[in-house]
């Protein structure tokens, strides 16, 4: 993506062509008095859904959990819940550890 750099006064005089600019794909900078202050970009619309890669990937997340299943057996909601606190719970003593200096 190329970008171009102009002065305040002059984009005010050619803003419709540096819109038409930005519409092409290039990012226009904007200065006052030398310093940037703005830039007129494209915009992105969001990408098309497809259908067909997300069924993949959720076909992929339901073989690994049956992966998982079969070698750890099933796992239960209260586990996950006590795992999410004991991680919590660790990240936030290394937290007060490093804010107070302690080992």
């Amino acid at each position: 993506m190329s970008s171009t750099t102009i002065g305040l006064f002059e984009a005010k005089t050619h803003l419709s062509e540096l819109v038409a600019r930005a519409e092409r794909g290039e990012e226009v900078v904007i200065t006052r008095h030398n310093r940037p202050v703005a830039k007129l970009v494209p915009v992105r619309s969001e990408p098309a859904f497809d259908r067909e890669k997300r069924m993949r990937a959720i076909t992929e997340m339901q073989r690994i959990a049956a992966e998982a299943r079969a070698k750890y057996g099933p796992i239960t909601s209260d586990e996950i819940v006590s795992w999410i606190r004991e991680d919590r719970d660790s990240r936030g003593d290394q937290i007060l550890k490093a804010a107070t200096g302690q080992p």
